[in-house]
């Protein structure tokens, strides 16, 4: 295809064929059952934090597989006094040589004299020889004192980590000790970001005409919160040679990004049906096909999520932040649950702080705040804003035909966020207060029915 032919406008949405939206809930449906766990695999140490063991971890050799000094001082052989020779010489007794805590125990080492508890003399022939002194203790030093000795910490074979356990900074140091380069780990999705927008601008306070990345900062972190692997990201124009370009490139020259090829490339942008919204098209040119093509919520609608011929997945997420963030929601996790072995993330029910309308045909997303145990609205929470997510406890569903007061409605918590506090349970028996306690006042009646909080949020 030509350079020409290439940026030519895509076609008008009147000619592309209708479809319905995916509902909320069959959207998430959808991305969770597009994907198959990747399989297991080895990955360097280095890269295996926070990954699920898939083989046990043994010990290669004995832990540790030499008798070494736990202390600073001297290897030495029987009683003192000892005659001093050259280190790693193999011990005589009443020999001894200098030695550091971890340095191998020559051969003929009995024990290790600390430092503090050494001191060097000269016999009757004024030859220098080591006696005991300073802090040393009558007996000292015993057979085998201050020496670790071979395989006491594990035998060659012995288990040390158990496949199934999510791997800690301590378990890798461990792998490293008994030889391991690499572990086998659970598949987990490496997602590439592909950044759009000509109007973008990294740093600084941006004039009129110009917005800030909010994307950059934002993205890398929530795709690790949801179970992926940040893979670099790229920053293009919004042209349909760039966006076809960048999604032909399997593995793309990203400074800093893993030389592997994504799982899943997150794009944003150029999910709307305008002649500057390419998205659909590249796909289509590049042989893949569309999983959801919209959903019916609110903010987030444009939403669309394809599988390339390659078998990379492709989510659109929608260029306004607060619109991305609530796509990436409902349909970034639950892909990368699916393909990182995963569950269906979770969606629990609060009790609804306000009456909220009805919206026939559309599923609204809406960050809430918790007060008094009932989530209200966020403020600023425009498609465009991000301070009322910033400061929300999570987020409600709220479904098309709306939400009395003290309804309960479905929410889910945000990756960064505490898991939603389950409602409180209406068949419990209510707490009373002691008998023996005199002299206060009743306490008034509690009201009846839920009470609108939405107002104290302002």
């Amino acid at each position: 295809m030509t350079s020409d032919a290439k940026e030519e406008p895509s076609k008008p949405e009147a000619d592309h064929p209708r479809h319905l939206d995916h509902t909320w809930d069959e959207a998430r449906r959808a991305a969770f059952d597009a994907a198959q766990p990747i399989p297991a695999g080895p990955v360097a140490l280095e890269l295996a934090l926070g990954r699920k063991l898939d083989q046990d971890i043994v010990a290669l050799q004995d832990m540790p597989h030499y008798a070494s000094s736990a202390m600073d001082g001297w290897a030495v052989n029987g009683t003192g006094p000892w005659i001093l020779v050259e280190p790693g010489t193999p011990l005589a007794p009443h020999q001894a040589s200098p030695i550091a805590t971890g340095g191998l125990i020559p051969a003929g080492g009995k024990s290790v004299l600390r430092s503090e508890s050494a001191r060097l003399d000269r016999d009757e022939d004024g030859l220098p020889i080591l006696v005991t002194g300073g802090t040393a203790r009558p007996g000292e030093p015993r057979n085998g004192q201050h020496v670790r000795k071979a395989g006491e910490e594990a035998s060659e074979g012995d288990g040390l980590v158990k496949a199934g356990v999510v791997l800690n900074p301590a378990h890798l140091a461990l792998a490293a000790l008994a030889g391991y380069d690499e572990l086998v780990v659970q598949g987990k999705p490496l997602v590439r970001l592909l950044l759009t927008g000509s109007e973008v601008v990294g740093r600084g306070v941006p004039v009129p005409g110009k917005v800030r990345d909010t994307f950059g900062p934002q993205l890398p972190a929530v795709v690790g919160m949801l179970g992926g692997i940040p893979g670099g990201q790229q920053r293009i124009g919004d042209s349909y040679a760039e966006w076809l370009g960048a999604l032909e490139d399997v593995v793309p020259e990203v400074p800093g990004a893993p030389d592997l090829p994504a799982d899943v490339v997150i794009t944003t942008g150029g999910t709307g049906k305008s002649g500057t919204d390419h998205l659909r098209r590249a796909v289509a040119e590049l042989g893949g096909r569309l999983i959801i093509d919209g959903v019916a919520m609110r903010p987030g609608h444009p939403a669309v999520l394809a599988e390339l011929p390659d078998g990379r997945f492709v989510l659109g997420l929608p260029g306004n932040p607060l619109a991305a963030m609530i796509a990436l929601s409902t349909v970034g996790a639950p892909l990368l649950a699916a393909l990182g072995h995963g569950s269906m993330p979770t969606v629990q029910e609060v009790p609804c702080g306000t009456t909220l309308e009805p919206e026939p045909g559309r599923t609204r997303l809406m960050p809430f705040r918790l007060l008094y145990g009932m989530a209200s609205p966020a403020q600023h929470t425009g498609p465009g804003m991000m301070r009322g997510l910033a400061s929300a406890d999570g987020v409600m569903v709220v479904p098309p035909h709306g939400v009395k007061l003290g309804e309960l409605v479905p929410a889910f918590a945000l990756p960064w966020g505490p898991p939603i506090p389950a409602p409180p349970d209406p068949n419990a028996k209510p707490k009373t207060r002691s008998a023996g306690r005199t002299g206060r006042t009743a306490a008034k009646p509690a009201a009846t029915g839920p009470v609108d909080w939405s107002e104290l949020l302002g």
